[in-house]
């Protein structure tokens, strides 16, 4: 006897009869189903985190490059190295909003590859600059590059992966720009011992090192990135049958291929959900471990908000010692992690709750490049407040946080009396409400 997995139901071949037993096995489908989630986190996941990692590397190195001497070398002056860092945020919000449009179309096995191999070039042509003109160059198109790729794989993921399951998947790609922060200085201290080499200072190595390691990865991601699942060279027949069960219930709401319309985008823009995520986004940036707990469990509960309400209590706590004066050097750094619980946690989660709560796809996609865009309007804001000059206890940078997560946390308070206060009745939806995250039908994560 034989037996495959389609549509919920375990089919079993008899090969001594002419007959086919069809027995309807949800555990069985579930078991089944878990196994192939496994396989997915175990070839998709560490291909997104490397990219992720590399990202996070090469955007940064320009700080372990001014510790070393590029400052002095390319003659910058005043606040030029604060502006070069900003800058990068430019092209990047401009970026994205777009990209997670097209991505779809484009597809992912394409535009993934791509913005790694090209940015990888940006990087290191960095280690060639002579001037202030030729670092701002470098830093806007390496921030237009590296815009293609968080919203990609954040779409790439919400392809893959039921909503109930995305929180986690997101996670990693969090665990790993945690881990650039981790890794990135025993990296760039490594590299920086090649200084006079070839008559070149270690920070111009550093450039040119990393940026040619992602030229390679983006070379392999050609082949390490499936078109579709039914291209994916590590899934089996019985494993397709299971992701064409679970692609048929995600479409649901999908509302098409990823030729989306300005309906669509107007949609976003007029939803109210996606200037409350935008906004909490935009306030919030995080740690690993903590990340991934949280979403696990937000996953493991569907319970997106009710992780973020009750972390935000640590990010004004820990705020508040860095503000506070005649504090300990030890309690300050413990502060730190205060922060991370929260603001790691409020970041990637947001990410995971948006998209589960919009539909459809055209309409998740807008959504999506607005709170990005939103999101990394920060980093722009977040070279200008964090400044040298106000270092060791950064006043402005700190309250500026301290008073934004304090809003995300109120915000998060005030929602959750609204849906506790709020009764039930019923009315005609529209037609046009239909297959969308107006339908009646439709399930909010909360």
């Amino acid at each position: 006897m034989t037996k495959r997995m389609i549509f919920g139901s375990v089919i079993r071949h008899y090969p001594s009869t002419s007959f086919v037993q069809v027995v309807f096995d949800q555990g069985e489908f579930r078991r089944d189903e878990a196994r192939l989630v496994r396989k997915l986190d175990l070839y998709i996941a560490p291909v997104l985190m490397l990219l992720m990692l590399i990202s996070y590397l090469d955007r940064g190195n320009i700080g372990y490059a001014a510790t070393q001497g590029m400052n002095e070398d390319i003659g910058l002056k005043g606040s030029e190295f604060n502006v070069a860092v900003s800058v990068f945020y430019i092209f990047y919000v401009l970026a994205e909003f777009p990209v997670s449009l097209f991505a779809r179309r484009l597809q992912f096995n394409r535009i993934i590859p791509a913005a790694t191999v090209s940015w990888g070039l940006v990087c290191l042509c960095n280690g060639f600059v002579h001037d202030f003109g030729g670092l701002v160059a470098c830093r806007l198109v390496l921030g237009l590059t590296e815009g293609f790729l968080f919203p990609s794989m954040t779409l790439m993921l919400a392809t893959w992966f039921r909503r109930e399951e995305l929180a986690t998947r997101i996670s990693y790609l969090f665990i790993a720009s945690a881990l650039a922060g981790a890794f990135g200085g025993l990296i760039a201290f490594g590299i920086l011992y090649m200084d006079g080499v070839a008559d070149y200072p270690g920070w111009r190595w550093l450039y040119i090192i990393e940026g040619a390691f992602t030229i390679v990865v983006g070379g392999c991601c050609v082949f390490l990135i499936p078109k579709s699942f039914e291209h994916a060279y590590f899934l089996n027949e019985d494993d397709k049958e299971i992701m064409r069960r679970r692609a048929e219930d995600m479409e649901a709401y999908s509302g098409g291929k990823g030729h989306y319309t300005m309906s669509d985008v107007r949609a976003a823009v007029q939803d109210i959900k996606t200037w409350i995520h935008g906004t909490m986004q935009i306030l919030n940036l995080w740690g690993a471990a903590i990340y991934w707990l949280g979403a696990v469990l937000s996953d493991r509960f569907n319970a997106r908000s009710l992780v973020m309400a009750l972390t935000a209590p640590f990010g004004v706590a820990g705020y508040a010692i860095l503000l506070a004066w005649d504090v300990p050097a030890g309690v300050q750094y413990f502060a730190t992690f205060l922060i991370a619980t929260s603001c790691f946690l409020c970041a990637g989660t947001n990410i995971a709750w948006m998209s589960g709560n919009c539909a459809p796809d055209g309409k998740k996609a807008a959504s999506l490049g607005i709170q990005l865009t939103l999101t990394n309007i920060g980093g722009v804001v977040a070279g200008q407040i964090y400044q040298s000059e106000s270092a060791p206890r950064y006043v402005l940078g700190n309250a500026w946080s301290l008073a934004s997560v304090a809003v995300v946390w109120i915000g998060e308070r005030r929602k959750q009396d609204v849906r506790s206060a709020g009764g039930e009745g019923g009315f005609d939806i529209p037609e046009s409400w239909r297959a969308t995250d107006r339908d009646v039908d439709f399930k909010y994560m909360l």
